[in-house]
């Protein structure tokens, strides 16, 4: 799983499993374009990134316009001259009830966890098919293939992300691009951290393998799907649950 002489942008790099993602590309060996809207922690990444010996390019941006994702695509591009592997991990969550849940939570929801992922496919693909090579990996969730009561926008542009990573598989199969997608179950971040043990103990025991996952668990998961070795691997959802979700 060498990734030496690759370039990596993650979105959602400044924490949690985005960090995870791109300190593990780093290790690897690629050098990593970091976008997220929390440009403090965002340069301590880099600054991470930077003692592994890799380069880092630290940028603020809302992924969910589209002209400031032309504007980071551009710069990446100045920066390092390619993009070779994009990871689309930027979300958020606004949960309520289906019927008490605000129309501006719904969209605010949808824009981040799926729009943005579309605005940079299509601006990242267009460098990728120059250079008929390319990885993309979007971070669904497990949500989106099983609902939660109270995350009906959550689960909805995490199914949408399912469905963009098959159409997209398909349409750019044929310039060496792969696209795949990643279903997080239950993972330890610090979120998850300040849950009352009660809750932790119910998640856990509806983990066939009896704990949650970590984010590194994500993260070499992406590692894996983004390199050289998988070259036929697309169109694909890998679970990353504990055995939560089988299908």
């Amino acid at each position: 799983m060498d990734l030496n002489g690759k370039v990596a942008l993650v979105t959602g790099s400044a924490r949690g499993i985005g960090q995870a993602i791109a300190l593990t590309l780093a290790k690897r060996g690629a050098d990593l374009v970091l976008v997220d809207l929390e440009e403090a922690a965002l340069k301590i990444v880099a600054q991470e990134i930077e003692v592994l010996g890799k380069k880092a390019l630290a940028l603020k941006a809302d992924v969910s316009n589209s002209e400031a994702v032309e504007k980071l695509v551009e710069q990446a591009i100045e920066s390092f001259g390619k993009i070779d592997i994009l990871v689309n991990n930027a979300g958020i969550t606004r949960d309520n009830l289906l019927l008490r849940m605000k129309e501006e939570d719904w969209d605010a929801v949808l824009k981040v966890n799926l729009k943005s992922a579309f605005l940079l496919i299509k601006a990242a693909s267009r460098h990728m098919m120059k250079q008929r090579w390319g990885r993309i990996i979007n971070i669904s969730s497990v949500i989106g293939l099983m609902g939660n009561t109270g995350q009906a926008n959550y689960a909805a542009s995490k199914a949408g992300l399912i469905g963009l990573t098959k159409s997209a598989a398909r349409e750019l199969a044929s310039r060496g691009i792969t696209v795949n997608a990643i279903a997080p179950g239950f993972i330890q971040t610090q979120m998850t951290a300040s849950l009352p043990q009660e809750i932790k103990d119910k998640l856990r025991a509806a983990v066939p393998l009896g704990f949650l996952g970590e984010v590194e668990d994500v993260a070499h998961t992406v590692a894996f799907l983004v390199s050289p070795d998988t070259r036929y691997i697309t169109g694909q959802v890998i679970n990353v649950d504990g055995g939560m979700v089988m299908s």
